[in-house]
């Protein structure tokens, strides 16, 4: 889905999202190695959900995703199987992860979306707002 804009039976669309996750009580847990082991689950769960990562990148505590989605994706279902896989298996793979966290959760409950179409918001009101001026 990278690129211009995408296709379906009725629709013409770019859907394109900034996600960022953080590690419960904020713990430094994340490295190279454990960003590549959950880039690979996000891409393995989104290709269910219509969802491509278009960039990401990782500090020691929370991660950023900027990935495309498709018009049907629920992104809700889609960020909370992510998170509850993810959690699983960075759970099982890095044991080591379990003594900077307290009881099961790896993700904190919240996350931060925000839409990101390639034009910034007083962009598209200048160009809604000059319609009748054709």
């Amino acid at each position: 889905m990278k690129g211009d804009l995408n296709r379906n039976q009725h629709s013409v669309y770019k859907l394109t999202y900034h996600l960022v996750l953080v590690i419960k009580y904020r713990r430094k847990v994340i490295n190279q190695d454990i960003f590549d082991f959950l880039m690979d689950i996000f891409s393995d769960i989104g290709d269910k959900y219509g969802v491509e990562i278009v960039e990401s990148n990782w500090d020691v505590d929370h991660i950023h995703v900027l990935f495309d989605a498709a018009p049907s994706t629920n992104l809700v279902k889609f960020i909370n199987a992510y998170k509850s896989a993810s959690s699983r298996s960075i759970k099982r793979d890095y044991p080591q992860i379990k003594r900077f966290l307290w009881k099961s959760a790896f993700w904190k409950t919240g996350y931060f979306i925000t839409t990101s179409g390639g034009a910034n918001i007083e962009t598209i009101k200048r160009y809604i707002e000059r319609q009748r001026e054709k």
